[in-house]
Order: C-alpha cells, then structure tokens, then sequence
C-alpha cells in the first residue's frame, strides 16, 4: 500500500510527541503548567495491553509492540506490555488495573475483544488514555448494553452509543476493511486465479467488510477480463484459533481446485497455510504483512495500525493532551484517503498486477470514482455480475 513502509514506524514517530522535544515538557517528564497546557506534573507511561494473542503473532499484538517498544527504547519513555491470564474481558480488566496501578496513563489495545475491557474500566480511570484499534460502535454497544441491563440487538445504527459508554477519555479506530479486501480479490483475479476462497474467522463485522470486499473486487477485476468462469468459496469457521477443522476443510478446497484462499482471522490463518503447502496451493494474509511469516502469502489486505494511533496522539498531544471533538465520544474510520488500508506492492508476488495499475485502482477508491460497499450484514450478500461465489454454512 501506499507508504506503508513508513506505517510501522509511524506510532514510534507517534510517541515521541509523549517524551521528547514538546515545548511543555522539561527533562524530567513533567509538563510546565504556566505554559499552554492544562496537565499538571505528568510523565508519560505507555503500556500495551494484549488481546487473546500474543507480541509474537505478527498481526495487531506484534506490530503494536514492536512499534511501541521501539520508541521507548530510543526515547527513554518507561513502556511496558501486560498479557492477560484469559481470554475474557475480568482478565482484561486487570490487566488494564495493574497497568493504571503501575502508573501507566497511556494504554494502547489492539482488537475488536477490549470493547467490554472499555466499558468497565475507562470511567474508572478519567486521567487515562485509551487508544483502541479496531473497537467499534458494536462492540461497545454489546458490553454497555449489557451492563444497563437492556437487551442488545446487534444493530449498532439503532443504539446512543453515549448514553451507554463513556468515551470521553478513549479513542476508537476502525477500519474500512471492505476496501483492502476489495484490492486483494481485485489483484488475485487480475494475476489469473481463477478458483478462488475467503476463509473466515467469526462472522464479525470486520471479517464481513473484509470478505464481502473480496467478492467485489473478484467480480470487478473478471467483468474488466471477460471471464465467466472466475468462482470463490465463502465460509467462516466460527472462530479464530488454528483447528483441525479448519485445516481440513482447506485441505478439500485445494484439493478440489482452489488455487488462493484469502485467510482472514488472526491463527487460522496457521491452519490455511498448512494445507495450502500440504496442497501446493496459495493464501492471501490479512491485516499486516503476512509474507514473512507464511512463504505460501502472495500478498495480504493490510490496515495501518500504528498509522491510527500515531492520528489519535497527534491529536491529543495538539490539544494538551485532551482529546478533541474530532475524536472524543466517536470511532473514527480510516481508510484509503488516510493511508491505512492497502497491499503491500513491495513485498507482493505479483507478475501481471502492476504497480501503475494498483496506484490508479488507489486513486480512485480516494477521489470516489470507485465506490465499493461497506456492508457487513451477514445475510445480505454483496450483489455479483460475472463470478460465482459458493456461500457454505
């Protein structure tokens, strides 16, 4: 994707606005308050809180440490990681509590999973930031309605996110998943695959964008070339870890024809790249560089997550550490027009896909000459001109 190989870097360049060269701040990490800014005495900590995975996944853990531990390591910002016991939002919490406990005031959490984490812990500590990637709209509504004792319907459109989650001191990035993943199934068919599949974790509203965005960008790229016989199997596993099940389901569709699956759900892409080698077959990665990692990845939809944080603290940090209407109370999408969704053309396997065509396809998904559909109603499938896609339940 455009400057992607910048993003990485770009919460390390984030973050030194926290500890090194603001007007307000002197050498000892405390803020003068007679100049313009509303913070008595705060030296900044960062802290990383995990999801259910690890700093070791290359995906939302590994990207967001690495970047963080970078800057503190250069910087002398103290920066620490906190895992939690399970995989469940008590867990989370507590981590959340020791990380604020140790005296840490800036947390950072990657993952759709800290959105009941938000909601009982970010009231509980108004003096600390929370920098959520990918929590959206539903999925703090699932919590906060829960906990006000009222029954969620899993509508996001029809719910005051205010009225049941203070948001006061967290900033929510979401991304525009359908875009990437248009690109990704736009790219495969235009390299000449012509069997294809999306495998997909739980059916959550970012796996939907993505897997819908892949049906589109398919059935784009075969209507430009004139092929009739360009066909996707759709299916998600349920879940998100690497099982038999998903290996062996992967293990048929290579089997069967599949030449590309585009793997979308953090571990099972494990399970996807077993069979694919198993099989001789290829796999598309999802939200960061997968390519080293997995030899099988001929690109992967990518979304800018130190990009988004590096956003939230710029801003925050422009406005004494506040942060402004622009962010308080609301998810903020980020998408083609801010850089942080792409393929990595640098890295990618591509032999027919040209870099002036994937810039011009770029282009005018940001200008609006491309609109793609952004739905992730799992029952309302993305119409089709020329592909067929094979829904499995």
């Amino acid at each position: 994707m455009k400057k992607f190989l910048a993003l990485m870097l770009a919460l390390v360049m984030a973050l030194s606005l926290v500890a090194c060269g603001q007007k307000n701040q002197d050498s000892n990490g405390t803020y003068d308050t007679d100049k313009d800014t509303d913070v008595t005495d705060v030296a900044y900590k960062v802290a990383m809180i995990t999801d259910y995975g690890d700093i070791t996944d290359q995906s939302f853990n590994q990207t967001t440490y690495e970047a963080c531990k970078a800057f503190c390591e250069d910087n002398g910002v103290e920066f620490s990681y906190f895992k939690p016991a399970g995989d469940n939002t008590a867990d989370r919490v507590a981590m959340i509590e020791k990380a604020v406990d140790e005296g840490y005031n800036v947390i950072v959490m990657p993952g759709y999973a800290f959105g009941g984490a938000i909601v009982e812990a970010a009231p509980e500590f108004p003096d600390v930031k929370f920098i959520a990637l990918d929590v959206a709209k539903g999925d703090l509504l699932e919590a906060g309605v829960a906990k006000a004792g009222e029954s969620y319907d899993y509508n996001p459109d029809n719910w005051d996110l205010e009225k049941y989650v203070d948001m006061s001191n967290v900033y929510c990035a979401i991304y525009q998943e359908e875009l990437c993943g248009y690109m990704a199934g736009y790219a495969a068919v235009k390299l000449g695959y012509k069997s294809l599949g999306f495998l997909g974790g739980m059916a959550v509203p970012a796996v939907i964008r993505y897997g819908y965005g892949f049906v589109q960008g398919a059935d784009a790229a075969a209507k430009e070339i004139g092929a009739t016989d360009v066909n996707i199997k759709y299916w998600y596993s349920g879940g998100f870890a690497a099982t038999d099940e998903v290996k062996n389901k992967m293990d048929g569709w290579y089997s069967e024809g599949t030449e590309v699956v585009f793997a979308c759900g953090g571990p099972v892409c494990q399970s996807c790249d077993a069979a694919a080698q198993a099989n001789g077959g290829k796999m598309i990665g999802v939200d960061v560089d997968q390519s080293g990692q997995f030899d099988t990845v001929i690109t992967s939809a990518m979304k800018g997550l130190a990009e988004s944080v590096n956003e939230a603290l710029t801003d925050a940090m422009n406005n004494g550490w506040k942060f402004s209407e622009t962010y308080s109370g609301k998810e903020t999408k980020l998408g083609a027009a801010e850089n942080c969704v792409g393929l990595p053309m640098s890295t990618s396997k591509f032999t027919k896909f040209t870099q002036e065509q994937y810039d011009s396809m770029y282009a005018s998904i940001v200008d609006g000459t491309l609109a793609i559909d952004d739905s992730y109603d799992a029952d309302v499938k993305p119409a089709v001109t020329t592909i067929t896609v094979d829904y499995q339940s």
